[in-house]
């Protein structure tokens, strides 16, 4: 996957727009991008590890740096910043946003958890 053409963050900082060549772009909430985390805190070492993260509703990005010329690191503002994203990851996000945020609700509902602190 080639890097993408533009990584723009909202004023609000609660939505990163992410743009590679020849496609549309591709609006990530904060919110996604945080609980979706590809860090091994939230993703765990197994697929049995993986950790449901509530309680990030109002979540917002601080800052995202470069890693390489393959992926950024994003800081979310609860200093959240071990997750690196990569442009494969990043792509497969924005294509796959509404059934991992599906699924993602659906985790919540079932383990008893929210999207509020």
């Amino acid at each position: 996957m080639t890097a993408p053409s533009e990584l723009r963050v909202s004023k609000d900082r609660k939505l990163l727009t992410v743009t590679f060549p020849a496609h549309a772009p591709m609006e990530l909430p904060a919110e996604m991008l945080r609980v979706l985390s590809p860090s091994a805190e939230v993703q765990g070492h197994s697929p049995e590890q993986r950790v449901t993260v509530p309680g990030k509703r109002n979540v917002t990005i601080r800052k995202i740096d470069p890693i390489g010329n393959y992926a950024v690191r994003i800081t979310f503002d609860d200093f959240h910043d071990t997750g690196i994203f990569t442009w494969d990851y990043l792509h497969t996000l924005g294509h796959e946003k509404n059934q991992r945020w599906q699924d993602y609700l659906a985790e919540l509902q079932e383990k008893g958890l929210s999207r509020d602190r």
